[in-house]
Parts: C-alpha cells; structure tokens; sequence
C-alpha cells in the first residue's frame, strides 16, 4: 500500500489538500496540491510536475479513455466521470458525491500512477485545434491566436480548455473541454468574454457558440 508514505496536509481555510510521499524509496518528494475552479463537479490537480508538457486530452467518459493509462485509473473510482490532461495539471469532474469522498481515492490513484513510472499518454496529445484550409483560412488563423494568446491562457488557470472547432458564416464554434464542460458561468465566458474578444479583433466574426464533444 502507498498510503504509509504519504502525508496529507488539510488546508480548509483555503478549500486545498495537499499530499506529499515519496515517488520512490529514497527518491524525491513529490507534492499534489488540488485548487477549485469555477465549476462545482469539477477539480484541478496539479503533481507538481510535467502532464502532458503540450498539447491537452480530453476524455469525457470512461470509453474514451483508452489511450492514458493516468486516465483509465481515474475513471476506476466511483464518481469519476470525466478527466481533462493539461500541460501540468489534471482536472476531475464527478457526479453528485461529495468530493470529501472522493479526493482522498484520486489523489492516491495520482500518487500510485506516477510513482509507477507508467506513461500518462500511449498516444500524442492533440494540439486542440480543428484543422481548415481554404477561404476562411487568414481568418482562422486570426482566432485561433487570440484563443491561444487571450483566452487559453486564463482559462487553463482554472482547469480547463477552449479549443477552436469551426468558422462558418461569420459564427465560431468553440470545444469548451476540461472544467469549461457544463460549467455554470461557461455561457456567459462565451458571449461576454470570448466572442466580444473575437468581435472586436476579427470584424468577420458576428457570434460564438459552443459544440458537443
């Protein structure tokens, strides 16, 4: 069992848990630190070290989740329903248990995975963005800098990923991925922050809607 070489330091004052232990016998400390972002179900891990480095995975349900092995072993605790890899950061969403339940089960199963040494990823992460080529191309290209400039940036902060998918008659459709997923105020990101953003910069641009995974 690893939990004898843990430590788990309980901040409630600031919503955190901490779980430090060793990542082998004699090895280097390795020190989890859990944040809340704006959406209820969802929670950012952060290991303290490199996820994926690029690039970002999305994994929605359980099915999904064959190319990481870090993502299959989330999903094996009750109330896990979706798992998002950042550049050093992993977001859990779950059902309606209480994360007081489940946080101490995933950050072990975070703990036990990289202290295995077994990769996160079997396959390349993806960049995020949908790939075009054709008329809308220059404008394309516009958009998805200001989503990787403006808007990635901030909302990685809190767990999550917006991701370009399409641009069709002057409408952007976004992938909202991560703590973004269902998150209450996601809508409102949308229409007051992302599309006022993209208006404002691409004149061809006249509305922002999200789409299904």
């Amino acid at each position: 069992m690893f939990l004898p070489y843990f430590r788990i330091i309980l901040d409630l004052a600031a919503q955190r848990v901490h779980i430090r232990g060793k990542v082998h016998p004699g090895g280097r400390l390795m020190f989890i630190q859990t944040e809340s972002t704006p959406n209820p179900a969802t929670l950012k891990f952060l290991p303290g070290q490199t996820v994926l480095g690029s690039g970002s995975a999305d994994f929605p349900t359980e099915a999904s989740a064959d190319p990481s092995p870090l993502a299959k072993r989330l999903f094996r605790v009750e109330g896990v329903e979706g798992v998002f890899l950042g550049p050093d950061f992993i977001t859990v969403t779950k059902d309606d248990q209480d994360w007081a339940h489940l946080k101490p089960a995933i950050l072990g199963v975070i703990m036990e995975h990289f202290t295995s040494g077994a990769p996160v990823m079997e396959t390349e992460a993806r960049a995020g963005h949908v790939e075009v080529d054709g008329p809308d191309k220059h404008i394309v290209a516009q958009i998805t800098e200001l989503l990787d400039t403006r808007v990635r940036p901030a909302v990685a902060q809190d767990g999550g990923d917006i991701t370009f998918h399409g641009f069709d008659e002057g409408v952007v459709y976004l992938h909202m991925r991560g703590a973004c997923a269902g998150c209450p105020s996601s809508t409102m990101t949308l229409k007051m922050g992302i599309e006022n953003l993209l208006k404002h910069y691409v004149p061809e641009v006249s509305e922002v809607r999200p789409v299904g995974v």
